[in-house]
C-alpha cells in the first residue's frame, strides 16, 4: 500500500496577524497579490467579489456576466479542503465589495473571513441546506444520513453543487445579494440568476431520467463527496475515504468496501480527478471491478472533462450511466 499523503502544516495564525500590515503594504503599491488566485486574477478592487472555490466562481461569473470582476482563492488543480491562504489572500478577501464562501469546507477561508467586515461576507451554507453527514466507521464513510441544525455546518457533507437542485437554491441567495447591494443593475442580476437556474433545472431533468434505470445504484467513490448527487437521484454512496479525501481507510475499512463491492455485483470503482486514485485502484484490483473518473467538480483543469460546470456534470453522467449499467 502507498505511503500516506503528508500535508503541510503551517501556522494560519502567524498569516492572519500579517494580513493587516500586508494589506497596508498592498494598498500603497496599488496592488493585490493572488497567489491562490485562478486564472487572470486582476488586483483586486472593492468593486470586485471574490470567492472561495470553483462552484461558486462559477455562478457569480454567470450572474454577473462579466459586469464585475470576479476571482477565486483556490488556484485550478488545488484541492479545495487542503487550501492554504498567503497574506495577500486576506488582503484581498478585506478589500473586496463581497466574499462568497460556504461555511465548513475550507478550514483557512472559514478561519479568515474573521478579517472581513460581516457586511461583505455571503455564507451559502445555509442556501445549500447541508443536511447530510458522513459518519466514518472502521476506516471509510458509510452513507448514514443524519439531520443538523440549520447553523451548525460542522461535520456536515459540503458539495452541494454536485446536487443541482441545491446549486440552484445557492445561486438564488447570490443573485438576491448581488441585487441588494448593487440596485442599479439589480433587473440584470435577476435575470441573469433565472437563466442559470434554468440551465440547472434542464441538468437536474437530465440527471434524473439518465439514472432511473441502472443495474445498480450502488456507487463506490474514492472520496465520498457524492451524497447530495447520490440523495437527489436515488444511488447508495459508499466512500472509500469520507468527506475529506485526506482521510486514510484502515485496512478493515478497505476489506468492508472490497466485501460490499463483491456482494452487490458493483463492477466500477469511482475515482476523481484531484486525489490520487491508490486506495481506489486498491479496491478495483482486489474485486476485479474496473476503475473510471468521477470529477466532483472542485475545480477545472486540463484533465477536466469539459470546460465548464456543465460540460463536467453531463461527462459525470456519462459515466455513471456506463458504470451503474443505466439504459
Amino acid at each position: 500500500m502507498p505511503p500516506p499523503r503528508v500535508r503541510s502544516r503551517r501556522s494560519r495564525g502567524a498569516v492572519l496577524l500579517t494580513a493587516a500590515a500586508l494589506a497596508l503594504g498592498t494598498a500603497a503599491c496599488g496592488t493585490a497579490s493572488s497567489s491562490g488566485a485562478g486564472t487572470g486574477s486582476p488586483a483586486v478592487s472593492d468593486e470586485a467579489v471574490v470567492t472561495s472555490f470553483y462552484p461558486l466562481q462559477f455562478a457569480v461569473e454567470q450572474i454577473t456576466a462579466g459586469a464585475v470582476p470576479v476571482t477565486v482563492l483556490t488556484k485550478p488543480g488545488t484541492e479545495p479542503h487542503d487550501l492554504e491562504l498567503a497574506p495577500q489572500d486576506i488582503a484581498r478577501m478585506s478589500k473586496a465589495r463581497l466574499v462568497v464562501y460556504a461555511d465548513g469546507f475550507q478550514p483557512a477561508v472559514d478561519e479568515a473571513i474573521a478579517e472581513v467586515q460581516p457586511t461583505s461576507v455571503l455564507d451559502v451554507a445555509d442556501a445549500a441546506d447541508l443536511s447530510l453527514t458522513l459518519a466514518e466507521e472502521s476506516g471509510h464513510a458509510d452513507e448514514s444520513v443524519q439531520e443538523h441544525s440549520a447553523h451548525d455546518h460542522s461535520g456536515t457533507d459540503p458539495h452541494f453543487w454536485l446536487d443541482p437542485q441545491r446549486y440552484a437554491a445557492v445561486a438564488k441567495a447570490i443573485g438576491a445579494r448581488l441585487a441588494r447591494d448593487d440596485p442599479a443593475h439589480a433587473a440584470a442580476y435577476d435575470r441573469n440568476t433565472a437563466s442559470f437556474v434554468a440551465r440547472l433545472t434542464a441538468l437536474d431533468g437530465q440527471l434524473r431520467s439518465g439514472l432511473t434505470s441502472c443495474r445498480s445504484k450502488v456507487l463506490v467513490t474514492s472520496h465520498a463527496a457524492f451524497g447530495y448527487l447520490a440523495q437527489r437521484y436515488g444511488l447508495q454512496q459508499h466512500g472509500i475515504t469520507g468527506v475529506s479525501p485526506d482521510a486514510e481507510p484502515s485496512g478493515a475499512g478497505l476489506k468492508q468496501i472490497a466485501d460490499l463491492v463483491r456482494s452487490q455485483g458493483v463492477t466500477t470503482i469511482y475515482q476523481e480527478t484531484l486525489v490520487e486514485p491508490h486506495f481506489a485502484e486498491t479496491v478495483a484490483g482486489s474485486t476485479g471491478a474496473s476503475v473510471a473518473t468521477l470529477d466532483p467538480l472542485e475545480g477545472i483543469t486540463s484533465a477536466s472533462a469539459g470546460k465548464d460546470y456543465f460540460e463536467v456534470m453531463r461527462s459525470n453522467l456519462t459515466a455513471l450511466q456506463k458504470g451503474l449499467g443505466c439504459s
